[in-house]
């Protein structure tokens, strides 16, 4: 573990401990450079990987073709290439190998699945806790690392640019160049200079910005939004996809319910156990899950109900959910909801975000100078307008090998780490008030469901950016008068990720895979 000196100093700084964050971190450090890895959760197990339950793609016979399909033609074909060339000897070289993670085994060989949207068999797992099994290796072997420093609690405030944060004011007339970042100690509510020959962004999604999402707390935009603020470029930003079944409860978090349960069986139902999903697709509960999802939110609006159910009980055999399903069984139980006898509650729910801070496939690189952008944060063009499944633990791992490799050649160069950016300076020593951020979080994140959410139309849209221009301008003065905590920042950075998102809505007006504009 490392300690909040100022300013800390290292070759490259990972910012977020995923899939995408966790490679690139251990293939510099397996190649000798000094690596610190950055993550404002307080466990390394905080991610959006260790709540993925499906699996990774293992098998790449005509994958290219369904990626591009599931992203209606509007992929990046380099993207797609790379994926499908590269990631099966990803999957062995990292996860298998370096890792010796344990996939599921059947008559002695590794067992392969088939979800939606892809015509093989091609899927790996861990039971339904995939995500979880590779998060844990990743977790350890970067915290046993003697070229990798981990820095808990600390999250990211800003990148740092000569551009916008030297002392040198000549600076502002150089090329845009990232040189660190500043960070916040959580326990301590210091600031502090990290200063990185290479920085990479892999701080996961943005679903923290919609009233309803599967991911964890810190997905709030942050690295989009810290991007966009050091003027890097965003791409499709619209294109936010939309899980059907999250378990509802008021004041518990979205616990994603696997598209699995629906592949085996289990059907979206109302209160009284009728299904409800054929009158509005002739697959039913087996269509895709941005039309499932929009089926259900129609559905709940035109009842007038706070959530729809995912039957188990009637349609699938209590030992074929015993087997398949132990991980969802046991998380909702902690809710007293057994799927063997109970209907669940269940909403759709912001769940990954398919564009991201631009960047290139080959290399990682982002528009500004020795920035990257890996895994859900970066938009490479891989997801086009829609993501299929089980290909984001791939592209973590594909990419974040890609920018390792590119950041090792810079390396090799020996450059000089930039002193001229200033420490940080507190506006205000009061801490924000919390009862204020709350409230504020609450009018995004409905504005953000109920205008910019599953469907999408002119009106809505136009009141989403009127609304959402007046909130960040406010949060934005709270910002600039408070004293800096980790709630502060991530309520600016939810406003501002929030207006990109609206804003690349209103400018896209044709529908296409995840962004539905009536």
């Amino acid at each position: 573990m490392g300690d909040f000196e100022e300013p800390i100093r290292t070759e490259v700084l990972v910012i977020g401990g995923g899939i995408a964050g966790g490679t690139a971190a251990l293939d510099l450090a397996d190649a000798g450079f000094e690596v610190l890895v950055a993550t404002r959760a307080d466990d390394l197990m905080e991610s959006n990987t260790q709540l993925a339950q499906g699996g990774i793609v293992y098998d790449s016979r005509g994958l290219a073709k369904e990626i591009m399909a599931a992203g209606c033609y509007l992929n990046n074909p380099a993207a797609v290439r790379i994926l499908a060339k590269e990631g099966p000897d990803r999957v062995n070289h990292t996860l298998i190998h370096r890792l010796d993670v344990e996939f599921d085994l059947k008559s002695g060989v590794l067992e392969r699945v088939k979800e939606g949207g892809h015509s093989v068999a091609r899927i790996v797992h861990r039971a339904d806790a995939t995500g979880q099994a590779i998060q844990s290796k990743f977790a350890k072997a970067m915290l046993e690392h003697p070229n990798i420093r981990v820095l808990l609690n600390a999250t990211a405030v800003d990148l740092l640019t000569p551009s916008h944060h030297s002392a040198d004011r000549l600076a502002v007339y150089r090329p845009l160049t990232v040189v660190g970042a500043y960070l916040l100690n959580r326990q301590t509510g210091d600031i502090v200079r990290c200063l990185a020959k290479q920085t990479v962004l892999a701080t996961g999604g943005l679903g923290q910005i919609y009233e309803h999402t599967t991911n964890p707390e810190g997905a709030r935009g942050d690295g989009i939004a810290m991007a966009h603020r050091a003027e890097a470029r965003v791409a499709n930003l619209q294109f936010v996809q939309f899980h059907p079944t999250a378990f509802y409860r008021i004041g518990a978090p979205r616990k994603l319910i696997s598209e699995a349960c629906r592949g085996a069986g289990a059907k979206v139902v109302d209160a009284s156990g009728n299904p409800v999903l054929k009158k509005y697709d002739e697959r039913a509960d087996l269509a895709t899950r941005d039309i499932v999802a929009r089926a259900m939110w129609r559905e709940m609006i035109s009842t007038r109900v706070p959530s729809l159910y995912l039957n188990f009980r009637d349609y699938i055999p209590r030992e074929k959910i015993l087997d398949y399903f132990p991980t969802i069984r046991e998380m909702l139980l902690d809710y007293g909801v057994d799927i063997l006898t109970d209907l669940v509650p269940v909403v759709p729910a912001a769940h990954y975000s398919c564009g991201g801070v631009l960047a290139k496939p080959e290399t990682a690189e982002t528009s500004l100078k020795n920035l990257y952008a890996i895994g859900e944060v970066a938009c490479n063009g891989l997801h086009g307008a829609n993501r299929l499944a089980s290909t984001s633990l791939l592209e973590g791992l594909v990419f974040g090998h890609r920018a390792a490799r590119t950041i090792e050649s810079r390396l090799t160069k020996k450059p000089a780490f930039d002193l001229s950016v200033k420490p940080w300076q507190n506006a205000a020593d009061e801490p924000a008030d919390e009862a204020l951020i709350a409230e504020d979080l609450r009018t995004i994140r409905g504005i953000m469901w109920n205008y910019v959410g599953l469907e999408r139309t002119t009106r809505r849209l136009a009141r989403a950016r009127m609304e959402l221009g007046r909130a960040e301008r406010t949060v934005e003065n709270f910002y600039q008068s408070a004293g800096v905590t980790d709630s502060l920042i991530g309520l600016r950075n939810t406003a501002r990720t929030a207006v990109l998102v609206a804003e690349a809505a209103w400018i896209d007006r044709q529908s296409a895979g995840c962004h539905y504009r009536t």
